[in-house]
């Protein structure tokens, strides 16, 4: 009942304020109706106490309110550390994850005397695609939220299937014969098949808590299960291993094909010289609605240079400037 500021303002102004607003408020008040404690309690006071007053009891309610203060922020304390740990090891998990998808692509790629930086530069590729697809809405779904993530991180994977073709075929030092091509085309299948018997030996092995809780490293299989599956299919239906067409083709798979390919055009092999930028957009345009999707390729001319920055930042060290 103080004049000009009253006790209810002062409490509100110590709760507007962040450096006063944990202290705990006690009212000690002549005024004892219901409805004055209510208020009191609404705008936060810890306790209510009416005149006249026994000091005892006033200290005794001031110490148990110290003490709760002191226990709450004890707890605030551990949930802080809790909440730092928690993404502490989650970004430990993640980095963990990364490797272990790094060191399967790299021994694939390892097998390959040829593809030098190929992993990296597709997987940047399919990063820009996939960003400037992401609001469209024919990909929106496909690449809404973490799916987004996945499809890039599980790009590096699209040639798993690699490690089951003979030395002799995918080390060869020239052009293969039909037979050969006609091996080399299963690594899609086989890389396909490898994803998913990891999927189903590792649910084998889960009880229902840990399957429950694998939902995203699943999601995240079940992309590159996509990837490795479908990035040699087609727009038309003439692709391989399974012919799909159009929108059968999973959006992830259909990123990978293009970024796959002008890989592929721009860069030396044993069969061949590397293509010119010029000639291999000209190629990839001609794909638009027959190899590939022909969205995927408006937002690859739309990107045009930035695919040739990445490329040019990660030559194969034979390519170098």
């Amino acid at each position: 009942m103080m004049p000009g500021m009253d006790g209810y303002a002062v409490l509100e102004r110590l709760r507007s304020d962040p450096e006063t607003h944990d202290i705990p408020v006690i009212f000690i008040t002549a005024m004892n109706a219901t409805e004055d404690e209510e208020r009191g309690f609404a705008l936060g006071a810890v306790d209510y106490i009416t005149k006249p007053i026994v000091p005892a009891i006033v200290l005794a309610r001031v110490r148990t309110h110290l003490e709760l203060k002191r226990a709450r922020d004890r707890l605030a304390s551990q949930n802080d550390w809790l909440e730092q740990e928690v993404a502490r090891r989650m970004s430990e998990n993640l980095l963990i994850q990364d490797l272990s998808v790094r060191a399967l692509a790299c021994l694939a790629e390892a097998r390959d005397n040829e593809t030098g930086h190929h992993i990296i530069r597709t997987q940047a590729y399919v990063d820009l695609l996939a960003r400037s697809l992401a609001n469209h809405e024919r990909f929106h779904q496909a690449l809404v939220g973490p799916r987004l993530g996945m499809v890039v991180k599980a790009a590096p994977l699209h040639d798993i299937g690699k490690v089951g073709i003979p030395d002799a075929i995918l080390l060869k030092p020239g052009r293969l014969t039909p037979d050969e091509f006609e091996v080399m085309k299963t690594h899609p299948a086989i890389g396909a098949e490898a994803i998913s018997r990891a999927m189903d030996q590792a649910l084998a092995q889960a009880d229902n808590k840990m399957a429950a809780q694998a939902g995203e490293a699943f999601s995240f299989l079940k992309v590159a299960h996509e990837i490795s599956i479908g990035h040699h299919e087609k727009w038309d239906g003439s692709g391989y291993p399974t012919g799909l067409s159009g929108e059968a083709i999973p959006v992830s798979a259909r990123l990978m094909a293009l970024a796959d390919v002008f890989d592929a055009l721009i860069c030396r092999r044993v069969y061949k010289a590397a293509m010119s930028i010029e000639d291999a957009t000209a190629i990839i345009a001609e794909g638009r609605g027959r190899h590939f999707d022909p969205d995927v390729v408006d937002a690859f001319l739309s990107r045009r240079d930035d695919f040739v920055e990445i490329a040019r930042r990660h030559a194969d060290p034979e390519q170098g400037e």
